[in-house]
């Protein structure tokens, strides 16, 4: 019966301190909880509030350079790239110093940013060299906003050019969103440069016909024309003896934005011109010889 006692009396001291072990152990990890929460917790709220004032203030100063270069004479085309780099270096100063606030090491949260660098630059590979293929067309500018540019088989005056993609508006309302690798691999025609575009008009004549009077004609109608430049003067020119007639070659020269109308609308004046004058279109002739049998 004493023996009884004892062992019951041992099981429940054992039970007692196993039950005391396991209490310490769940108060020691909640205490440690708590602590983290405390320590961390207020970090983690105030990393969120810096970060909501911060983008707030960020976009308060992006409105305010967006203004400041509206009314400087900054380039229209520089003004998108600069826009885009200046939030992008201040929105990484920003999360670096919430990194400091909520208690990331800096050096950590720059090597973090570099790896993420990185594994973006792998998966994003082709649009990093359209964005190469921008700051060289920034740096370089073989156009700007504004220029008429020939780009593969595009056509068109230059709207935007941004970091990655050009933004052409062609004669048709069209809007082509070029990327910038592909203009940089290939040949820009910038028709802007000079500042004036001649437009080549061919028209024949048929052989005997008079070629200073047709010549004359075809001056006087771009001489009258508002849409062709006279400096340079225009000019007319014989361009080639052809098997059916005389080739000439009307010269003027017209603005950028002039440059359809001069193409059709001149182009269907000289031929009226020569047609109220009797010039006919040359046809094709066949020279047919008989011989005696």
């Amino acid at each position: 019966m004493q023996i009884t006692e004892k062992i019951t009396d041992t099981t429940i001291e054992v039970t007692s301190k196993a039950s005391g072990t396991i209490t310490d152990s769940l108060g020691g990890f909640f205490n440690s909880i708590q602590e983290g929460v405390g320590q961390y917790g207020l970090k983690i709220v105030g990393g969120v509030v810096a970060l909501i004032i911060g983008l707030w203030i960020i976009k308060l100063v992006m409105r305010a350079i967006k203004k400041t270069f509206d009314k400087s004479k900054v380039d229209h085309t520089l003004k998108p790239f600069l826009v885009t780099l200046v939030n992008f270096l201040l929105k990484v100063l920003l999360f670096i110093s919430i990194a400091g606030i909520v208690g990331i090491p800096t050096a950590t949260f720059a090597a973090l940013l570099a790896a993420v660098g990185l594994a973006i630059g792998g998966a994003f590979n082709g649009s990093l060299g359209h964005m190469a293929a921008g700051v060289m067309l920034l740096v370089f500018r073989p156009f700007k906003v504004g220029d008429l540019i020939e780009t593969g088989g595009k056509l068109g005056f230059v709207k935007e050019i941004s970091v990655f993609v050009t933004v052409l508006e062609t004669f048709q309302n069209k809007t082509e969103i070029i990327p910038n690798g592909t203009i940089t691999a290939g040949t820009i025609t910038n028709l802007t440069t000079i500042g004036n575009l001649r437009v080549d008009m061919p028209f024949g004549i048929q052989y005997g016909a008079d070629i200073e009077n047709a010549k004359q004609i075809v001056m006087e109608v771009m001489i009258s024309d508002k849409n062709v430049l006279q400096k340079p003067a225009p000019r007319v020119a014989v361009n080639n003896l052809g098997a059916n007639g005389i080739e000439l070659l009307a010269l003027p020269y017209s603005t950028c934005d002039d440059y359809w109308n001069v193409y059709w609308d001149t182009r269907q004046k000289i031929v009226e011109a020569l047609g109220q004058a009797n010039y006919d279109a040359p046809l094709p002739q066949r020279i047919v010889t008989m011989k005696n049998s």
